[in-house]
């Protein structure tokens, strides 16, 4: 992926034919399972399952079914609680995010400007969820 957002939508719009555009630009696309994007995030960052589960607060048998792929529909604040857990940058969340098919982090949107805020700093779920609540913002898993 060397391709901004921006150049691969001016390529689009400037197209005819969409499968060409497809064609040319198979390697921008992104690609594989909820569960393959985990495994890859957790090899890069060097984390184990069982305590990426437990720092994103989530049930434990809930975790490892993400993990596997056996549930691969999350709500975004399980996944949300998952990259703060890992450590992730802002644009490998957004990544995740977007892969699932859920809402990106929008910094219009005040919890996900704190949000935002909380993953650039590295924070923790529970450190995000206290800033949350002091914003007044409903806290990750309401």
């Amino acid at each position: 992926m060397n391709r901004t957002t921006d150049e691969l939508m001016d390529a689009l719009l400037s197209k005819q034919d969409v499968q060409a555009y497809l064609e040319e630009n198979a390697g921008e696309m992104l690609s594989g399972t909820l569960a393959q994007q985990l495994a890859m995030l957790l090899q890069r960052h060097g984390l184990k399952k069982g305590a990426v589960i437990e720092a994103a607060q989530i049930e434990r048998s809930y975790g490892y079914q993400l993990f596997s792929g056996r549930r691969d529909t999350p709500s975004r604040d399980v996944l949300l609680s998952l990259a703060l857990a890992m450590r992730l940058s802002v644009d490998e969340t957004q990544t995740l995010l977007r892969v699932s098919g859920l809402a990106m982090l929008y910094p219009r949107v005040r919890r996900d400007s704190v949000i935002l805020h909380e993953l650039a700093q590295g924070d923790s779920v529970m450190a995000c969820n206290a800033r949350l609540e002091a914003c007044g913002e409903p806290v990750l898993g309401d």
